[in-house]
């Protein structure tokens, strides 16, 4: 982007074309800039963008400058500042803390990316003193909130640590004046009321897996003697009403859910989102399979391709819209995080598809013995075999050792758009992001090799669709994806300084 100037004394500067980048879909062009605003052009105003013939006072001009398209000293300033504030999360520190306080698990899943341990393998629990040195580095963090996310194998497998974590943190976090979060991802089976009530009580985010139906879920998800899909559903509901009793919002607290798409689900789109519908969820998350764990040996079997997933999305969200159209409150994430991009001068915070990614500047993994790594699926490759992504141990490193090593520096620089071919050109540039951990385990080279990349085909898919809708114009659609990107305040989440509930 470059300032105008014009020599001659007395004349206006004449804006100047702002980079552009543009891709057909269906009979127009979706065109995009780098501070994320969006126009659809057809080939002869696309044409005149390009060759600097759009004239002033016509109605393609003023469409092109208030977007910014067109650059002069009049509009530079704002722009400069939407950049600023589309790339906050490049200054704000390390937020996400994610603890594995434990490797073992009672379920046993086909696709597992964790590489889940037998539960009677205590030694691959997270100690105290281990789990107190966790949350003193990222007490380091600039960020004056923080989120730990308790991960696993199965967290409530270790129970005591994840309690002494959210005691021990708080006060950290009083003594530094910092507010901090907690989230739990579990399969919910370990649950008990008193569990239930210290999580309730604690206002601990929950978040779980549901597969689909009972016969779907437990094909994917086995629980010795018992149905998952029915210890699952039923603490759905159960923590649900809690939250409701307790008298907290219930459209910051509600369970949240997601779906690992295998070759199962292909064809029973509808199912999913129905059975979704059925255990009261407002929102679902269709993730496709990953190269990660177990799933890298069964991938053969329960795999697609990425124009396969596409074809099941598509056939999901036709159903999603439909039933909003009928006043069903239910929506993808999926979709809602690249709306968010596009619709919003704001970031999720979605650390897979930031630019650069948020491995090691963004989210840090803790395994159970301490070990660091740039994120959980860095730490899913060492568990099966790889150390590329453990960058050291809370015993012997700083948060600052951490953000500054080779590693973090190098994913950065993999991630980072601008510089990777296929990226840097796309029209899509300003809502994407790539994975190096994925791209590793699934094409051998931390940057992406886009031409044969699936995750490139399925973010490329999955927003084509997306400005395909918005370029339709109908404005029960815009007035959805606007409801799907509204920003919750997170304050309610937030505790520990002065007059912090609860």
């Amino acid at each position: 982007m470059t300032r105008t100037t014009d020599p001659r004394p007395g004349k206006a500067p004449k804006p100047r074309p702002n980079l552009a980048r543009w891709r057909r879909v269906g009979e127009r062009f979706v065109v995009t800039n780098d501070h994320g605003a969006f126009v659809f052009l057809d080939d002869g105003e696309l044409d005149a963008l390009v060759h600097g013939r759009v004239r002033p006072g016509t109605p393609l001009f003023d469409r092109l400058r208030d977007r910014g398209f067109l650059v002069d000293d009049q509009n530079l300033d704002d722009l400069a500042r939407q950049w600023d504030r589309r790339h906050d999360f490049a200054y704000q520190g390390t937020v996400l803390h994610i603890l594995v306080v434990t490797l073992r698990c009672n379920e046993v899943c086909s696709y597992c990316h964790a590489s889940r341990q037998n539960m009677n393998e205590t030694e691959v629990d997270m100690s105290i003193a281990t789990a107190e040195r966790c949350v003193d580095m990222a007490m380091k963090s600039p960020s004056d909130s923080l989120t730990f996310e308790f991960q696993g194998g199965e967290p409530l497998a270790n129970f005591e640590v994840v309690r002494h974590v959210v005691e021990y943190g708080r006060e950290q976090a009083r003594q530094r004046n910092k507010r901090v979060m907690f989230s739990l991802v579990s399969n919910l089976s370990l649950l008990d009321e008193e569990k239930l009530r210290w999580l309730v009580d604690h206002r601990i985010q929950v978040s779980t897996s549901l597969d689909g139906p009972k016969d779907l879920h437990d094909k994917n998800r086995r629980l010795a003697g018992s149905s998952a899909w029915e210890r699952t559903v039923h603490w759905m509901q159960r923590i649900n009403q809690a939250y409701a009793d307790a008298g907290l919002d219930p459209s910051l607290y509600r369970v949240e859910a997601l779906a690992t798409i295998t070759r199962e689900h292909l064809g029973r789109a509808r199912d999913l989102v129905d059975e979704y519908v059925r255990q009261g969820c407002r929102a679902l998350f269709l993730r496709p399979l990953n190269p990660f764990g177990y799933a890298r040996k069964t991938g053969d079997r329960l795999g697609y391709t990425a124009q396969e997933f596409l074809d099941f999305y598509n056939e999901a969200l036709d159903h999603v819209m439909a039933l909003n159209r009928q006043g069903v409150e239910i929506m993808e994430r999926l979709a809602a995080l690249f709306l968010t991009k596009i619709l919003t001068p704001d970031d999720p915070n979605y650390l897979d598809i930031r630019n650069p990614c948020g491995a090691g500047i963004g989210q840090i993994a803790y395994n159970y013995d301490g070990s660091i790594f740039t994120c959980d699926e860095g730490r899913m490759v060492y568990q099966m075999g790889d150390e590329v992504f453990r960058i050291g141990s809370v015993d012997s490193m700083t948060l600052r050792d951490v953000v500054n090593s080779d590693t973090v520096k190098s994913l950065a620089v993999a991630s980072c758009l601008d510089a990777l071919p296929g990226c840097a050109t796309c029209a899509y540039k300003p809502y994407c992001g790539t994975c190096p951990v994925y791209n590793y385990t699934e094409q051998g080279n931390i940057f992406p090799q886009n031409s044969t990349n699936p995750r490139c085909a399925i973010y490329m898919g999955v927003q084509d669709r997306l400005f395909r809708e918005l370029m339709s114009g109908d404005p029960e659609v815009e007035q959805m994806f606007q409801r799907w990107v509204t920003v919750k305040e997170r304050s309610e989440y937030l505790f520990n300084r002065p007059n912090d509930a609860p």
